[in-house]
């Protein structure tokens, strides 16, 4: 019996934890999955404490809805072109992420802005109550949205990259 055929007890632990311990990775559909249910979540037990059904209500659609789209796209976004994007990587994680949430937030201004002069267009605006709404949600859900899916992005980057050696000297 040769001594190096069998592994000690720490050996075979260290090799156990390194297996297991797999760099973490980005994938989408959980990022739009959480950036629909977190703001759901929490503007529905806003609107149950509150006992504003208009909030109950917009916390499954506007302010879950624009939630998910924004991660949607976003995500997609970052997935295809964010890692040839080096300022991305570069930058620190809180200016990044700061800047993507003023993004979302414009973006959602400019959804509000849409939805509610060009769908006035086409339905008489008296009729739909909601409308008077998306000047908060879009905006606020878009804030949301972006910060979590580029916190999360940015997490799983820099994961990989210290995983690989690129980040270690």
């Amino acid at each position: 019996m040769n001594k190096s055929e069998y592994p000690s007890k720490t050996e075979s632990i260290i090799d156990i934890k390194a297996v297991g311990a797999g760099a973490k990775t980005f994938v989408l559909w959980r990022e739009v999955v959480m950036a629909y249910v977190s703001p759901a979540i929490m503007a529905g037990i806003g609107g149950l404490v509150t006992a504003d059904k208009g909030l109950q209500i917009a916390s499954l659609t506007t302010i879950g809805g624009t939630s998910a789209l924004i991660a949607l796209m976003l995500g997609l976004w970052l997935r295809i072109r964010g890692g040839r994007k080096r300022w991305l990587v570069a930058l620190p994680h809180l200016i990044v992420v700061g800047l993507f949430a003023l993004m979302g937030a414009m973006f959602g201004l400019c959804a509000a802005w849409a939805t509610s002069n060009l769908l006035g267009i086409i339905i008489p605006i008296d009729n739909l109550a909601w409308v008077d709404r998306v000047w908060i949600d879009f905006p606020l859900s878009g804030v949301i949205a972006s910060t979590i899916v580029t916190w999360r992005w940015r997490i799983a980057v820099k994961t990989n990259f210290s995983s690989k050696g690129e980040d270690k000297k």
